[in-house]
């Protein structure tokens, strides 16, 4: 193979990889976090790289269980799990989606639980830290999310 053509391959492998990663960045999180928050009046939040380290820990220690549960830990939490393909917005768009079971007059849930939202919503939360954990060895390829908010909103 020629050298021009390898160049032309590790090119293209790196420009996917990056778009890869650019998916899940903090940027991606808090963009979408900001956008739910924007939409009801809620300041936005900001990036903690304590709360990233402290969920990217947890979310790499359940690889090898393939378990999806929250850390217990001091912070509120949002969780989500799907193929590895999965992105920071797709996450997203599973907890914001519980908007339509949420009564902002009444500050309450209705038909069916929205936590989630509520989480990504709260006004008493000032900062946010994510992380996303794959493995290959869980259901075909699996992704873990934790998003950590601090202080917890509810």
């Amino acid at each position: 193979m020629k050298s021009s053509n390898i160049l032309v391959i590790l090119t293209i492998f790196s420009t996917c990889c990056f778009i890869c990663l650019a998916q899940n960045s903090p940027q991606d999180y808090l963009d979408a976090h900001n956008k739910a928050r924007a939409e009801v009046g809620v300041p936005p939040l900001c990036w903690d790289d304590n709360l990233a380290a402290y969920a990217k820990n947890f979310t790499e220690s359940k690889i090898e269980s393939c378990e999806i549960t929250n850390s217990g830990g001091p912070y509120g939490e949002n969780i989500a799990d799907g193929s590895d393909d999965m992105t920071a917005t797709d996450a997203m768009n599973i907890w914001v989606d519980e908007k339509k079971y949420y009564d902002n007059a009444t500050n309450s849930c209705v038909e069916r639980p929205c936590d989630h939202y509520t989480k990504v919503i709260s006004r008493d939360t000032l900062r946010l830290g994510c992380a996303k954990a794959d493995s290959p060895d869980c259901m075909f390829g699996w992704s873990f999310f934790l998003c950590c908010y601090d202080p917890p909103g509810n």
